[in-house]
């Protein structure tokens, strides 16, 4: 991913889950312009506050780089709770998800 793309990535991340630059910032622990900083391109962050900002958003790091996922948030958390239900409510689950695939087509 190119550093046009991380920033563009984080912007849409942040709105997404519907909060300030400055409250992103202030919630990692930094100076309450870090986040704009790294959206105008004008600093990109240390791997662990990558990682910190990965957990902040409740993505894997490869969901942040996923262009793909348009709510990574919500996948995570779904994938969640698929882990809670038994082998007959996956099946019942899978059936409906391939339908409404089928929807979209």
């Amino acid at each position: 991913m190119y550093e046009n793309d991380f920033a563009k990535r984080l912007s849409e991340l942040r709105i997404q889950k519907g909060v300030s630059a400055r409250d992103m910032s202030l919630s990692l622990g930094q100076n309450s312009g870090y986040i704009n900083h790294i959206e105008n391109r004008q600093a990109y962050p240390s791997i662990p506050v990558f990682f910190n900002i990965c957990d902040y958003f409740n993505i894997s790091p490869e969901q942040f780089f996923s262009t793909t996922e348009k709510d990574p948030a919500c996948i995570s958390a779904i994938i969640d709770d698929l882990k809670l239900l038994n082998a007959e409510q996956l099946h019942c689950l899978a059936v409906i998800i391939r339908d409404l695939g089928k929807i979209r087509s």
